[in-house]
């Protein structure tokens, strides 16, 4: 049974939102997200707490943190209706929910049976243009993936900053960074959690990561080919050592992904660049 079946919302929180209604999102190893109903409107709830160790996992504090983490980098970036706290196994944050379809749900079409039509360059560039806000700031993401990017009628939001550097952090949530989901890590993030156990997220490593999302949305495939079951070491190790799958998608997106999953980092554009290369090839 997953850890976090009792973690309910504390009646902290859930008083200072004054919620009517709620709806677990996500019960994964280490965190909850839900969605909170308010007469202000809808909000995300989100819960960390430690990971135990098992005889298939090892102990992961930094999941007790991140919440807390990602709410001070909102902050930071002055977004509103955003706050943070401790609780009684971890640290919780509130901020307002983001409607709309994933990169990878809404690009399904795309990726059926006898269907070869290019996604729309449109919704790629909106994409694009989240990163780039970001980047616009100073801070790098750290964890670009399709589940992050969730694209509606009024743009696309670019999701879980929660392992994001570019700025100050409190000390007392601070960690890390041990990499990300490894389908859309850079090789050069891959190399440095290979050998020192950590890295540092870049800009150059997001516009990869965005590459990769772009491209398994868009074809179903990984971008670089490994065993359903690999553990994380022979993912990462397939990252460094080898080259990426062909990029078949056509047009313009096609040849912008083959650019942004270059190996050397200095070859790949920015994420400023590729707004650029999207907008002139629609």
């Amino acid at each position: 049974m997953a850890e976090a079946a009792s973690y309910e919302i504390p009646t902290s929180v859930l008083e200072t939102l004054v919620a009517s209604g709620r709806r677990l999102v996500l019960d994964r190893r280490g965190s909850t997200v839900w969605e909170v109903e308010t007469q202000q409107g809808r909000y995300a709830v989100k819960l960390g707490y430690p990971i135990k160790a098992t005889s298939e996992w090892e102990a992961q504090e930094w999941t007790a943190l991140a919440p807390a983490r990602e709410g001070a980098i909102l902050q930071q970036l002055d977004r509103a209706n955003v706050s943070y706290g401790e609780w009684e196994h971890g640290t919780w944050n509130i901020q307002p929910w983001h409607q709309g379809d994933s990169l990878y749900d809404l690009w399904h079409p795309h990726r059926a049976e006898g269907v070869s039509s290019e996604p729309d360059p449109g919704e790629a560039l909106s994409c694009a243009e989240a990163v780039a806000a970001l980047h616009a700031t100073g801070w790098a993401h750290g964890d670009v993936q399709p589940a992050h990017l969730i694209i509606s009628p009024e743009g696309t939001a670019l999701i879980d900053l929660a392992l994001a550097h570019g700025g100050d952090i409190p000390a007392a949530y601070d960690f890390s960074y041990r990499g990300c989901l490894v389908h859309y890590e850079s090789p050069e993030i891959s190399r440095s959690v290979l050998h020192t156990g950590t890295a540092t997220p870049t800009m150059e490593a997001d516009v990869y990561a965005l590459g990769a999302s772009l491209f398994i949305s868009a074809t179903g495939l990984r971008h670089v080919a490994y065993p359903n079951d690999a553990s994380r070491r022979d993912q990462r190790r397939a990252i460094v050592d080898g080259p990426h799958r062909p990029v078949t998608v056509p047009g313009v997106l096609g040849k912008l992904i083959e650019a942004m999953l270059s190996p050397d980092p200095a070859d790949r554009p920015t994420s400023a660049e590729a707004c650029k290369e999207l907008s002139s090839g629609r």
